[in-house]
């Protein structure tokens, strides 16, 4: 009976609050990400080394579909890709993939990583002053990590897995301007795992009529990959920087 009675009041918040699209909503929208990485990794908690890593522009995309249907969520996929390259001069012994580097050794360094998030999100508010979605977002991450002191003595590992996060968004329209002001983030943390990827930005809006909206955006993005024991890896990354990129509405 109490669950029937959540069921009931949760449909009557999400009706009388939505104000989802009265028509079929695709968005499509890209960026390109100018970012510095920094951090370490390695193959435990106590066998990480700090590494640095190039700057790097790096691409990101995502489709949204979003309809009418206030209690059927709406569906997000975007791909970020982060590949970057390095080397440093390790300060204590590293051991990585069964290699054991001595201290003193350089280290080439590379770092292939790659995820597609899948979304399912509710709009709670919906209109020109203020948009607010939230949802739950599975992040399928895979990583390629190679490590070389020369060519014949190098150590490589391939890392994947599903990341389960949190996800909230929202938008603040600034009137009579063309202007609005966004920000988007998917997080999670346990068990000496933190895990996110927060934007905040403005767009603007170039076109915006009955039939297609395009806006340009400019905004700073910042990702944390602190994981503990994923396929083997451990990590404490960040990339951050800034973006500019376009939205497609239809």
């Amino acid at each position: 009976m109490k669950k029937t009675l959540l069921a009931g009041s949760l449909a009557a918040l999400m009706c009388g609050t939505a104000q989802a699209d009265t028509l079929l909503g695709l968005y499509i929208g890209g960026q390109i990400w100018s970012n510095d990485a920094s951090g370490s990794f390695g193959e435990g908690s106590d066998n990480q080394s700090v590494f640095e890593f190039d700057d790097e522009n790096q691409g990101s995309f995502y489709v949204a579909f979003e309809h009418p249907i206030p209690l059927i969520p709406n569906i997000k996929i975007a791909s970020t890709t982060l590949d970057t390259v390095g080397g440093t001069q390790i300060t204590e012994s590293f051991k990585f993939d069964q290699v054991i580097y001595p201290a003193g050794t350089t280290l080439d360094t590379t770092l292939d990583a790659s995820f597609v998030d899948y979304t399912l999100y509710y709009e709670v508010l919906d209109n020109d002053l203020l948009t607010f979605d939230f949802g739950l977002t599975a992040r399928d991450l895979d990583s390629y990590i190679k490590v070389a002191e020369s060519d014949s003595n190098s150590s490589d590992l391939d890392v994947s897995g599903i990341i389960p996060m949190a996800y909230v968004s929202t938008i603040i329209g600034l009137p009579l301007t063309g202007l609005n002001v966004f920000a988007e983030a998917n997080f999670i943390s346990y068990d000496d795992q933190t895990i996110y990827d927060a934007q905040i930005g403005v767009s603007y809006a170039l076109l915006d009529n009955v039939a297609v909206d395009l806006d340009v955006t400019l905004g700073y993005r910042t990702l944390k990959l602190e994981l503990n024991d994923l396929d083997d890896f451990y990590s404490d990354l960040t990339y951050d920087g800034f973006f500019a990129g376009a939205v497609i509405h239809f």
